[in-house]
């Protein structure tokens, strides 16, 4: 677990040295070294983490990637309207089902929900995964502030609830997120989501937009309601609570600028280009 995230940590800080460091086009050999590593070691950990060489994910960062995904993301949002998750350009469907908590739930702020938690590594460092007897109600990722902000963020979401710690119980989930494995036999995964009709139809809106695309947040408007919404979209889109598997990290400003997330824009540029390097693998 712990070699999986001093890998993200390493690709975090690369990345990082790159956003201030990219107008001047640096060699691979000074981001090799911004993370402490010979050439010959840092190409190897890219390889193992995104599957493509350095120089090609770099290309992924870029604002011209982001401007050329945004020229065709007008049509995105109508194409898997109908489809749900299904697209062609999808590496995997997780097949995700969303269950709203009904409104009297709502008020109750998780009184009577018993849930477990784990937290567990991934492609992006470590994250904290909440699970209801239902299904999953949060995920998020473990920042600077370490496992314990983390947690009491998500239960001051569920206030009345009762949490305990059961990884046993969590852990088969995070092959299935992150890897997006589906075999048969398995059952949808099911989201159960605890927010206001507004804010659970915007997290209905994310979940279509497919793997390797990108919308702004002015697009994500017109499909919830109104493109004059695009401020109160944007703040539903910030209090999304189960990160990656609600893709809120695919919406960004219509110039193509990464925008704002709530785990780091960082996290969301090495998601991004992660995603997008394995599309293309599977277009190719």
């Amino acid at each position: 677990m712990q070699t999986r995230i001093e890998d993200y940590t390493r690709i975090e800080k690369a990345i990082l040295f790159l956003e201030e460091n990219y107008h001047r086009q640096p060699e691979l050999r000074e981001v090799a070294q911004s993370v402490h590593l010979s050439e010959f070691h840092f190409q190897r950990l890219f390889r193992r983490w995104a599957g493509i060489s350095p120089k090609r994910f770099i290309q992924f960062l870029t604002l011209e990637h982001a401007k050329k995904l945004l020229d065709g993301s007008h049509s995105v949002l109508d194409a898997t309207y109908d489809a749900g998750l299904s697209s062609p350009g999808r590496l995997h469907d997780l097949f995700v089902n969303v269950e709203a908590m009904t409104p009297g739930e709502f008020k109750a702020k998780g009184a009577g929900i018993r849930i477990s938690y784990g937290f567990h590594a991934n492609p992006f460092g470590e994250c904290l995964l909440c699970v209801t007897e239902r299904g999953i109600c949060g995920l998020g990722f473990v920042d600077a502030g370490g496992q314990t902000k983390t947690l009491r963020d998500f239960q001051s979401r569920w206030p009345e609830a009762h949490w305990e710690e059961n990884p046993r119980l969590t852990r088969p989930y995070i092959s299935r997120i992150f890897a997006g494995e589906k075999r048969n036999g398995n059952r949808p995964i099911t989201l159960v989501l605890q927010g206001t009709n507004f804010q659970i139809k915007v997290w209905e809106a994310l979940l279509r937009i497919p793997m390797g695309s990108v919308v702004p947040y002015e697009d994500l408007a017109v499909t919830v309601c109104s493109a004059r919404a695009a401020r109160a979209v944007g703040g539903a889109v910030g209090k999304n609570p189960i990160a990656f598997l609600i893709p809120c990290h695919r919406v960004i400003r219509k110039a193509g600028g990464i925008g704002g997330y709530h785990w780091g824009t960082a996290r969301k540029r090495a998601i991004l280009a992660w995603e997008a390097a394995r599309t293309q693998a599977v277009q190719e």
